[in-house]
């Protein structure tokens, strides 16, 4: 019998910024739980009125534009990869090769917690293939099947 994938119960933002370099305001995870290294993981996301983003998308309505929401994705997948394959990996680049199947169910808006799902269906050398859905109070909010290459 194989042995069981290594499994992380949670990560704060600290060891989020050392795995991967994006910083705010383009940082769209706050912590990670639920890892299991190689397969799959849950980034959260606490939604602030205080975003950025939110002085023009939009004042009177506030709501978290689609894209960060995938860009969320790309993510907690990224440190997923990272933390998979080791320190060697902490800081590279992981850039989009394709984006598939994106879905937006429901709006995002202040006040609510992002759990970004994120699970490999697949991964050949550097690139790796996810598929992400994005939750709120247990309702998917957005979905989609990406790739993306680490750059060395």
């Amino acid at each position: 019998m194989p042995d069981a994938p290594a499994t992380i119960e949670a990560i704060d933002i600290m060891r989020i910024m050392a795995a991967i370099p994006h910083r705010y305001p383009f940082l769209m995870i706050d912590r990670m739980v639920d890892i299991v290294l190689g397969e799959s993981a849950v980034g959260v996301k606490n939604v602030s009125i205080n975003e950025p983003f939110f002085q023009g998308h939009f004042p009177s309505q506030p709501v978290m534009p689609g894209v960060l929401i995938i860009e969320a994705m790309a993510q907690t997948a990224a440190t997923l990869v990272v933390l998979t394959l080791g320190a060697a990996f902490e800081g590279k680049l992981v850039y989009f090769m394709t984006i598939e199947s994106a879905k937006f169910r429901r709006p995002v808006a202040p006040g609510d917690q992002l759990r970004i799902h994120v699970e490999k269906e697949r991964a050949r050398a550097n690139v790796w293939r996810f598929k992400g859905v994005a939750r709120v109070d247990g309702h998917a909010v957005a979905e989609a099947t990406f790739s993306a290459m680490i750059m060395g």
